[in-house]
């Protein structure tokens, strides 16, 4: 049984990373699909690229795999870039995203009293100042 992937339901942006180039141009929306799907892509090779330079003890490959991981990041921000301006209309929602966690970060960062400055004193230290009493 064969698995055809125009029949599948699958959405029809994944046949633009089949190697073959389509009988069709894209829709708008199916290049704007595949440019979210190229994103996620992206950092999956990123997590790829420092899971295996944190798993090995061979110097050059480390090197070598970091250096590729800044590549992806690059292209990640390359992507999201081209995103912003296919997809406009989505800004809006990366910034309300954006702001609810900001709000979070604020409620966990811990609350700084300010402390007043310690004045100069001869007292000994050590010793706490006490009052005469009075009898």
């Amino acid at each position: 049984m064969s698995y055809d992937i125009y029949k599948s339901g699958m959405p029809e942006f994944s046949i633009a990373f089949s190697g073959n180039k389509s009988d069709r141009k894209l829709t708008h929306q199916e290049l704007v699909r595949a440019i979210r799907f190229m994103i996620a892509a992206e950092y999956e090779a990123i997590q790829l690229y420092e899971q295996l330079a944190e798993s090995t003890d061979n110097t050059l490959a480390q090197k070598v795999l970091i250096e590729i991981s800044h590549e992806e990041k690059e292209h990640a921000g390359e992507f999201q870039r081209l995103l912003r301006e296919l997809a406009p209309g989505d800004e809006s929602f990366y910034k309300e995203g954006m702001e609810e966690t900001e709000e979070k970060i604020e409620k966990m960062k811990p609350k700084v009293i300010p402390s007043k400055p310690a004045k100069a004193s001869a007292k000994t230290p050590g010793k706490p100042k006490t009052k005469p009493q009075k009898k």
